[in-house]
């Protein structure tokens, strides 16, 4: 089966970029935009000078349990930089979202509360509101995490969107929210 259609039947219709999106990330901005993909997984991930973000993550049901996300993130937290990504809040009707919040409670990764992240998807037309999670080798700050996802969200996320989706997503302000109070509580506390 091709990557992208591992990573369609995997993450809901509202979080996936396009194919030809994601292609081109690879093609036109392949200084920062990644793929490592094997047997059992698909990895999507950008990489700039102070962070990595993973756009997606993918490990197939027959080999979950096996230590292979573990292997995938210690690979990426090995070049020492935070790793930022974006994940759903629980919903007690799909056990998926809760395990991958243990899994990444377990990697070490922190939940960014004081980051609001709600978009609208171009597929869905519904705002689709995503939590911000991430792992700082050397403490940084939330700060660093939200203008390093608005960095993403320009570069990554809202490249060339008028092109494959026929209109453009928010601009980041709309998008992106910082504020010194925690915005939501700690979704990883509750685990």
């Amino acid at each position: 089966m091709h990557w992208y259609e591992k990573l369609n039947q995997y993450f809901p219709v509202e979080e996936m970029k396009s194919r030809e999106h994601m292609e081109t990330l690879l093609r036109e901005r392949s200084e920062i935009y990644h793929k490592d993909e094997g047997q059992n997984h698909v990895l999507m991930y950008a990489e700039s000078d102070d962070f990595v973000f993973i756009d997606y993550l993918f490990v197939s049901k027959n080999a979950r349990g096996q230590g292979l996300g573990h292997k995938l993130l210690e690979k990426m937290k090995q070049k020492g930089k935070p790793i930022i990504l974006e994940v759903e809040p629980v919903n007690y009707e799909d056990s998926d979202t809760e395990k991958r919040l243990h899994f990444y409670k377990r990697e070490s990764f922190e939940h960014a509360t004081s980051v609001g992240y709600e978009r609208k998807s171009l597929a869905t037309n519904e705002l689709n509101k995503m939590e911000i999670l991430y792992w700082a080798p050397n403490n940084e700050s939330e700060e660093l995490i939200f203008e390093a996802m608005r960095k993403t969200y320009d570069k990554i996320h809202t490249y060339k969107d008028r092109h494959f989706y026929g209109e453009s997503y928010e601009h980041v302000d709309e998008v992106l929210t910082f504020n010194e109070e925690p915005q939501s509580q700690n979704i990883l506390d509750n685990l």
